[in-house]
This record gives C-alpha cells, structure tokens and sequence, in this order.
C-alpha cells in the first residue's frame, strides 16, 4: 500500500488578508514558514527560499536590488527575520568574473561577505548563488519526500519527463556549491517556459515572480508527484513485503529499554550520546519488510538526510518471533566493532589529501525488526531530528524501489559531503558543549522545590531530565515551566511512587525510551513527621522508612543496574537532612530514616567505585521556600517544637544558623550539581552540608 502520507492533500495556507500589508522580505519570511510547517514538503533544517527585493542603499541612498535568502543553518519553519541573508545582487553577478572553475569553487563562499547588504550579520549559506542566479523574484528549494523518491531513482531523469512534461526540468547530480548555481542559470536561459527542477538525488526548485505564485507553484508540483505515486503504488507491497511482525507497543518499548543503554554505553566513547525511539507504522514497515537490509545498505540519497544520518544504518540482530534480548545484547558489541571498521575502511578507502580527520566512526541509526528504529547524537534535539530525516529516507526509498531503483549517494559523493571542508569549518565553529552536554538526569521529588531547582541547574547545563514524582498535576506545571526555557527535547516527567518496585523498574524503562539512559540520579523524594517518639505510630515510622530509606534504596539500585549496562560510570546524588546528623526532638523516625539514607550512600559508594558509580550526599537544613514536606503537618508540628508560630519559623531557623542566611533551594541545586558535574570526578562518599553552619553537623 501507499504510504498514507502520500496520498493526503497539501493544505493551501496562504492567507491573502495577513499577507496584503506585508514588505517582500516579509511576505518571504511568511511563505517560508508556512511551507516549513508541513514536513511532507521539507524536512527540519532543509531547503531555503529566496526573494528578489528592490531596497534603498543605505550607503548611497540609490535603489538596488537586493537578495534576501535563508542564511546558513536555520530552520525554514521556524526562522524569523534574522535568519535570512541579504546580499546585493550586483555584487553577486560580479562574482562570475573571478570565479577560476570548478576545483575552486570553495573559494566562493569566502567571498560571498563582501556582497552583503546593509551590514547583515547572517552568514550566507553554499546555495547562495542557486538562488541569486534563478532570472525569476521568487525561488523555493525544497526537499519533499516524493521529489526526492524521483530524484534518487535509477531512471530519475526519465521519471521526471514522465510526470511533469516540460514544466519541470532535471539537472544530474552535483554537490551543493557555485558550480551547480551557474548549472542552474544555464537551465533557465535554455528552458525560459520552464518553472522549476529536480536535482538529481538532492531535491526540488520552483520559482516565480511573485511570493504567492511561487508558494502556490512549490505546493502543486509537490502534490503532483504525490500523486503520481499513490497512483503508481497501488496494491504493491512496500519493500518487498513483510517478514517480520512488530511486537506489542509495550514489548516494543521494553526491548527498546533494554537494548538502549547497552548501545550507548558503546558509542559514547568520545562523548556522552542521548537516544530517540522510534517505533510509528512507516518505521514498522520498514524494519518488518523483505527488502530492509539490502536498502539500509544504500544509504540515503539527499545531502541533507546523509549529513544527519551516516553512510549507513546498522541493522540489529533481533527476531521478533523469538524476542531473545539476551542473545542480541550479547552480539551488540561484535555488531558495533564491526561497523566501526566498516566505517573506518569507508574513510580510508576515500580520504584525500586535505581531509578533515576521522570523526565518531560510530552508527547514527539502528534498525530492529520488530521493534523500530533508534538514533543516537550528542543531545536530544540531534537524536530526534536524525531519527525524523532517516523516515524521510524511508519514504524516499519506499517510492523510488516501487517505480523504479532506489539508488543512494555514490560512496565517493557521499564522503565528499561529510567531510567537506565548509562542513568542517561549520563544526569548527559550534559552541564548546556544556558541562553536563549530553548527560541524562533523573529527580525524584521532581516537582518540588528542590528537585525543580535541581533539574533547571542540570537543563542549564545542557542535561536531559526526568522529572519523578507523584504530583501529576505538579509534575505537569514544573515540567511546562522548564520546557518553556528549556526546549521540550529535554524534558520528561514520569509518575513514579519510589516506594513501588515495579513504578521504580518502569521509570527508569522510561528514561531509557527518551534518552537512552541515565547518567545522574537525584534521590529526592521526601516526606517529614513530627511526634514525640511515645506518640510516634508503627504507620508514621514505617513511612518514613519506606520512603527516605527503602525508596532511596530502590532507584539507587535501578540506576545501579542501567549505569553497569551502560559501563560509562554515573553519579547518584542523595539529598538528606541535617537531621541525618544531628538529633532534633520530636522527630525520631524522619532522623532515623534519614541517617539511614546516608548510610546507603556510602554503601554505595564503596560497591560503585569500581564501576566509576560516585555516591554523594547534600544534607540541607529548613528549606521552607518551595518545599511540599512544609506545605503540610510538618510545618505546624516543628513550629510547636520550637515555640513560634508558622511565620516566625524561618526566621528561627536563619537565626540559629551560624552563618544567619536562610537556604534556598537554588543552594541545594547548586550543591547537587557539583556533585554530578565533572568538578566533583574524584569525590565519593562525601556529605556537603548546606545549612548556613550548624555545628551539631560537622561530619568529623
């Protein structure tokens, strides 16, 4: 069958009322996003647009014509108008009498600065000169599924007649650059009638001379070949046919669990790698179908897909009728050894002189029949949009093996793409990581105050959280919250009661799901009671040992385990109470359990240290800002203790304090970092008390 996503209407968004008062460098702005925002017509971060623009120089007041066209890097769906480049089109025409050919054409893009207009910051993008050298206002670059599945077939130039005529023209392979810019101008001076082309492996350009006539134009052409496919492709099975059945959703995502933090453990050895799962029907049908091997091997056709997602996938061995999880993660590492001398034999076979070294000769994607696919990259945002462009390459595959052959990049192209010189210097240029860049944390007591403050000093540091708790509504408010400054990519929360067993095991499940494991782990979670000991009840004390003693237990040992699969050492941060070391009345089971919570810590300590587990302990003291343990009875019982009332028991606690400073929670975040940063890698079984100075608990 078609894929269903072939076979849907693109929907016409332009609305002539909201576009009407708009300049030209708007009306593109405003066209870009409404075609970024359907990815059946472009993949995140891919194609550009373009307009022709007659401005006022702001150096000599005269009226020029000026080229505003999506910088380098951005996201057509999503930029604003500081995304887009502008560049005079005079300067630009210039550029054709220094160019010195095609083994020179890098060279250009050094030179593409000295067109800017009006003191631009963004930098020019390599298909620049594709749009300035299109005779037409208007130009739209695409990368559609269904133009791509033409334009990576075998017979892709004789497809491209067949469906539209004429109208749309075919140019064979060449890498993005200035020599494919003057291949574009020569097209356009010898085909006037024509209103676009397909690029051979590489995608569609469509163009006008006016903004709604080239959006409207780009939806046609692409609806056409949609089409045309559903119509091509009735009745054939995909890929061959299936030969494989997926598994249950819930077993999908449990063999997910388990195999993804051995996979990452193993490719994460030049930095810390976070995981994206991926198991929707066009994922399915791939990983199930007949032909999946043979056309994983291919690779992917379009640069931008290739950029994201490798030379190739690695193909996990797994049967789905016999799911034995044990046997696959027992072949995993000869898997992935072997793909890494695949890779670096791919690089040694096509180097050249000046070739940038060899990067993470590790794979991007894993196919598992059955079950989906996983990606993996150095943050989540990475991991999910790589994942997103290998679909893409699915359905690029799945309509050229049906009309014809499906073809990928030469291996020699494709290489030539990766290890490009401006793609080097582009890495070259991205920001240094962040210290926790790529590092998976999870919080219990997630939506309190100090667990939320805990998990925002983390995401600030460019850490994955998951946010454990059993506030769902809290949960959903604080992760709302940080997703809003955070980015949802990295943010999860899970309703999870640690005094649970089985809520504990599928917690961490999930963590594992998202990210593809956990690197710190946050035992936060917490209650208090107060009573003398002669009205303390056997419920009151067990509890507080249930939930600060045997809960602090049950993630540890979660975390413990996913940590030794993943074989990369980890960081559990308890979070204690000065009561853990110092005695306070009327308070005998929340003291006790406490100093049992660090007693575990250092147990832990010692079991982890040769697995580079590090077990460390924060005890704070009268965090009231924030905290849910003082929302309640406890609050009312430790102000009686004391003899104050509710609002003079801060200031009670600030006061006997030797250094006479409330504490926050922002100073019990600050102390949890340390402890799962880098700064603390050779400190374990240590206790840092946060507390403003209490004497009674100095550790030694």
């Amino acid at each position: 069958m078609p894929d269903a996503k072939l076979s849907q209407r693109l929907e016409n968004k332009w609305d002539e009322t909201q576009a009407n008062d708009m300049s030209e460098p708007e009306k593109l702005l405003y066209r870009s996003n409404l075609l970024g925002s359907d990815k059946r017509i472009t993949n995140y971060g891919g194609g550009n647009t373009s307009a022709k623009v007659m401005q006022k120089d702001p150096l000599d007041g005269n009226t020029v014509e000026v080229l505003w066209v999506k910088g380098s890097g951005g996201d057509v769906g999503s930029m604003k108008m500081d995304g887009f480049s502008s560049l005079y089109m005079d300067k630009l025409n210039a550029l054709r009498g220094v160019y010195r050919g095609v083994e020179y054409e890098d060279e250009m893009v050094g030179l593409l600065p000295h067109c800017t207009f009006n003191l631009n910051p963004r930098a020019a993008s390599i298909d620049t000169p594709l749009h300035a050298y299109v005779p037409r206002k208007h130009v739209d670059h695409m990368h559609p599924d269904a133009i791509i599945a033409i334009a990576a077939a075998k017979d892709s130039k004789a497809l491209t007649q067949q469906i539209f005529g004429d109208t749309i023209g075919w140019l064979p392979w060449k890498k993005p650059g200035y020599e494919l810019g003057l291949w574009l101008s020569d097209f356009c001076e010898k085909n006037p009638d024509a209103k676009g082309v397909v690029l051979e492996s590489h995608g569609l350009f469509t163009w006008a001379d006016d903004a709604r006539d080239c959006y409207e134009l780009t939806l046609e052409i692409i609806q056409t070949a949609m089409d045309w496919f559903a119509q091509q492709t009735v009745g054939k099975p995909a890929f061959g046919g299936a030969v494989h059945t997926s598994l249950s959703e819930d077993d999908r995502r449990s063999v997910a669990a388990r195999l993804m933090p051995a996979i990452r453990g193993m490719v994460s050895g030049q930095q810390h790698m976070v995981g994206h799962f991926t198991d929707n029907d066009t994922v399915l049908e791939f990983v199930n179908a007949k032909d999946m091997v043979r056309l994983a091997a291919l690779g992917t056709s379009c640069p931008d897909h290739f950029l994201r997602t490798k030379i190739c996938p690695l193909v996990v061995d797994f049967d789905p009728a016999n799911p034995d999880v044990d046997t696959t993660l027992a072949k995993l590492p000869d898997a992935v050894a072997q793909y890494r001398e695949g890779y670096t034999a791919y690089y040694e076979r096509c180097k050249r002189e000046d070739s940038p070294a060899i990067r993470d000769p590790n794979a991007v994607v894993y196919l598992i029949p059955g079950v989906g696919m996983i990606t993996f990259a150095k943050d989540k945002a990475t991991a999910r949009i790589s994942g997103e462009f290998y679909v893409n390459a699915i359905n690029v595959m799945r309509g050229a093996d049906a009309v014809s052959e499906y073809q990928g990049l030469p291996e020699q192209e494709a290489f030539d793409i990766e290890y490009w010189l401006l793609e080097e210097a582009k890495l070259q240029r991205m920001p240094k990581p962040k210290s926790l860049a790529g590092r998976v944390a999870l919080v219990t007591g997630g939506a309190g105050g100090i667990g939320s403050a805990t998990a925002e000093r983390y995401l600030r540091e460019g850490a994955c959280v998951v946010l454990a708790d059993i506030d769902d509504a809290a949960l959903s408010e604080t992760a709302a919250n940080l997703s809003s400054r955070y980015s949802a990519d990295v943010v999860r929360v899970v309703n999870m009661d640690v005094t649970d067993e089985c809520a504990v095991d599928r917690a961490f499940d999930k963590a594992a799901n998202e990210f593809g494991g956990i690197d710190i782990l946050v035992s936060n979670a917490g209650i208090a009671s107060s009573a003398p000991v002669e009205e303390t009840s056997l419920d009151m004390w067990n509890m507080n040992m249930n939930i600060l003693s045997t809960g602090y237990f049950l993630v540890s040992r979660a975390a413990f385990k996913m940590m030794k699969v993943q074989k990369m050492g980890g960081a559990v941060v308890f979070v204690a109470s000065k009561n853990g070391l110092a005695a306070s009345p009327n308070a005998s089971a929340y003291c006790t359990a406490k100093a049992s919570e660090i007693h575990l810590a250092r147990c832990l300590a010692l079991e982890g240290a040769p697995e580079g587990i590090r077990v460390n302990v924060v005890n704070p003291d009268a965090v009231l800002k924030g905290s849910k343990i003082w929302s309640g009875d406890w609050l009312e019982e430790r102000a009686s203790t004391y003899g104050k009332d509710k609002q003079g028991l801060e200031d009670h606690y600030r006061e006997r304090s030797m250094l006479k400073r409330s504490v926050l929670p922002e100073d019990i975040a600050e102390a949890a970092y340390f402890f799962a940063s880098d700064l603390s890698a050779k400190s374990t079984g240590n206790i840092v008390n946060v507390d403003a100075g209490n004497v009674q608990a100095f550790t030694r």
